[in-house]
């Protein structure tokens, strides 16, 4: 099968310092796959980089898919306790627009199975200011599902959240895996959610990277 991403003897330097030196890297299709290394190391400034080569191509980069296909989505974000938008209409916003302003009846029936997938359904109505971590993280990530991804970026998602957020955020990311062809990069510093739930592990270090299998132990070839 083809890597999602294909990175070969990528060199990257930002305001002058080396952040990586002939980096190379495949990352599969339909897996998750954590990208981990200590703070500074490049980890949300790689990202971003592959993200810009859609627009602006580097030979060294090979993607694999289109930027339509793919979405991202940060760490939590501090919202106003009076944000206007609900739940529903915030994650609505993700939909992909068309010639009408308003939802087709398509759009509401994929808005409505992604709000049931996400576990968002019971609270659609209440403000997104008014909701917990948990819930607005779905909510953001809700928002991106509705645009229908084959790749989904995860930067440090769960960072803010308590325990049991985490988990429960991971379990549905986990089930979107199971019963959707996406693939999953995802940003943390957490062993824990990375021993539950990796597939592979994209560590960086050393301006280097490395693409482990599930146990962690041995360099993975794609």
């Amino acid at each position: 099968m083809d890597p999602i991403i294909d990175v070969h003897n990528l060199d990257l330097s930002v305001q002058g310092k080396q952040l990586f030196k002939n980096l190379t890297f495949k990352i599969p299709a339909n897996k998750l796959t954590c990208i981990t290394g200590e703070n500074g190391v490049g980890k949300t400034t790689l990202i971003k980089y592959l993200l810009s080569t859609f627009n602006h191509p580097d030979k060294c980069i090979k993607m694999n898919i289109t930027r339509t296909e793919t979405q991202y989505v940060p760490q939590l974000r501090n919202l106003d306790d009076e944000f206007p938008l609900d739940i529903c209409d915030f994650v609505g916003l993700g939909l992909k627009k068309a010639v009408f302003p308003w939802h087709t009846a398509k759009e509401r029936l994929l808005l409505q199975r992604i709000l049931t997938e996400t576990s968002l359904t019971d609270i659609q109505n209440r403000p997104l200011g008014a909701a917990s971590g948990g819930e607005k993280q779905r909510a953001f990530l809700a928002q991106a599902l509705c645009a229908e991804p084959k790749l989904l970026i995860l930067d440090e998602s769960t960072a803010s959240l308590d325990k049991d957020s985490k988990y429960n955020l991971m379990d549905l990311i986990e089930r979107l895996l199971q019963t959707r062809k996406i693939t999953v990069l995802f940003i943390t510093h957490d062993p824990d959610l990375i021993t539950h739930y990796a597939d592979y592990e994209l560590r960086l270090a050393n301006q280097k990277g490395k693409l482990l299998g599930k146990d962690r132990s041995s360099h993975v070839t794609i």
